[in-house]
């Protein structure tokens, strides 16, 4: 890495132009002695091109005169727009042999355009993070670099499959680095290939490019149709099609109607298509519960140093009567623990299962501290995430709804009997 931006040698380093000139060319020397391939990142290199064009070039000269492989042109505040970007790498292409690279951040939502336009401008190298992962605003997102560079351009960056298998990256990366998942991501998102409104949905059912610029089967990804109070017929057979049960039209009302009910409500099924899946499994009449409530009960005792919460839960599987006792940090965690408790014996598969996220929104806020909360938690596995929700005007027994709903869920498909 070398400074490119003249404010960055006097006013950071606090060295002459002359020294920083220097100290590249010995960096780059130093790599190449040691038999090691030398790629130099021009740090503000598009700030220092702006404000002092021929000593930025003279950085990247000193560079290439060395013997540097590839200079890379680091965009590092990421406030270049993507004109400039093709205009200065077409500039040093035709002052240097050496291969082009660019760095780009995403400060002004631009990183992929800026990548994209560098490489139409002759960069042969993009560096950035999977998922966009970095300081501030983040770095470029591979993925979408890739998946553009491959779809859109014909650019062979992956090895054959490679682009098949984004979706399984983007959230193996989100896994290692324990970040929730970005629905609204481009690609690989669970939104990216989601419809929702009525005419769209009917479309897609005839003709999916007609709302969609890509299969998403070739990034690895799914179609998701949402369905709400809002959803005609057309929404309700495609999302119901792995059920196999779309030539029902008197089972498609009944679905229809009991999500029209449940909305009315204040559930919402766009993010929490588990609880979905379990209603159209109950309207089937495949559905099989777990476990047979009796009743729970959550104390919080509040202590001296910190208050401690305790779930009791008494519910029967199969011939067997359970009584047992959870704690946690709070009421939902106590509930878990009491649940995973009870059933994981009958459902080792349980045991894979985790809570990822929680979100509480209140419904109708008029009401005060006795309106209506709708719970959603999101769920994951080593297989599959997935997303429950719970309505009430009491946020423990909201939570309740949907802590179960991730259970059950969970539980069907360890038994075989969920969608398809």
């Amino acid at each position: 890495v070398g400074k490119t931006w003249d404010l960055h040698v006097t006013e950071v380093l606090r060295v002459s132009l002359e020294e920083n000139l220097a100290m590249i060319r010995d960096s780059i020397a130093y790599v190449k002695s040691q038999g090691r391939e030398a790629i130099y990142d021009a740090e503000h290199c598009f700030d220092g091109w702006k404000a002092n064009p021929q000593y930025a070039l003279q950085t990247l000269k000193a560079a290439a005169d060395a013997g540097a492989d590839m200079i890379v042109m680091c965009d590092t505040n990421g406030g270049t727009l993507p004109e400039q970007i093709a205009e200065f790498v077409r500039l040093l292409s035709r002052e240097v042999s050496v291969p082009i690279g660019i760095h780009c951040h995403n400060d002004c939502e631009l990183a992929v355009a800026n990548s994209l336009a560098a490489v139409a401008s002759g960069a042969v190298q993009v560096q950035g993070t999977i998922n966009g992962i970095g300081e501030r605003c983040g770095n470029v997102d591979l993925i979408s670099v890739a998946a553009n560079l491959s779809l859109k351009l014909g650019h062979e960056v992956l090895q054959p499959g490679g682009i098949q298998r984004l979706t399984e990256l983007s959230r193996y990366v989100y896994e290692l680095a324990n970040m929730n998942f970005r629905p609204g991501q481009p690609f690989v998102g669970s939104s990216a290939f989601a419809h929702k409104g009525g005419m769209h949905v009917h479309a897609v059912n005839r003709l999916a490019r007609s709302y969609e610029h890509i299969p998403p089967e070739q990034v690895g990804n799914e179609r998701r149709i949402l369905v709400s109070e809002l959803s005609g017929r057309s929404n309700i057979v495609a999302k119901t099609s792995k059920f196999r049960i779309s030539e029902d039209n008197e089972l498609m009302v009944k679905i229809l109607n009991a999500v029209q009910d449940l909305e009315a409500e204040g559930y919402q099924f766009e993010a929490a298509e588990a609880s979905f899946d379990l209603l159209v499994m109950k309207q089937i009449g495949v559905f099989q519960p777990s476990f047979e409530l009796d009743h729970y009960r959550v104390h919080i005792q509040n202590q001296v140093l910190e208050p401690t919460t305790e779930a009791v839960l008494k519910l029967k599987t199969g011939a067997t009567v359970q009584h047992v006792v959870g704690e946690g940090d709070g009421p939902v965690n106590a509930l878990d623990s009491a649940l995973r408790k009870a059933l994981t014996p009958v459902y080792p598969g349980i045991a894979e299962m985790s809570l990822v996220d929680y979100k509480v929104r209140v419904i109708n806020s008029a009401e005060g501290t006795a309106a209506k909360v709708r719970v959603v938690i999101e769920s994951r596995d080593r297989q599959a995430v997935w997303s429950t929700v719970g309505v009430s005007e009491n946020i423990i027994e909201a939570s309740w709804i949907a802590l179960v709903d991730a259970f059950e869920y969970r539980i069907q498909r360890e038994r075989g009997h969920g969608p398809g």
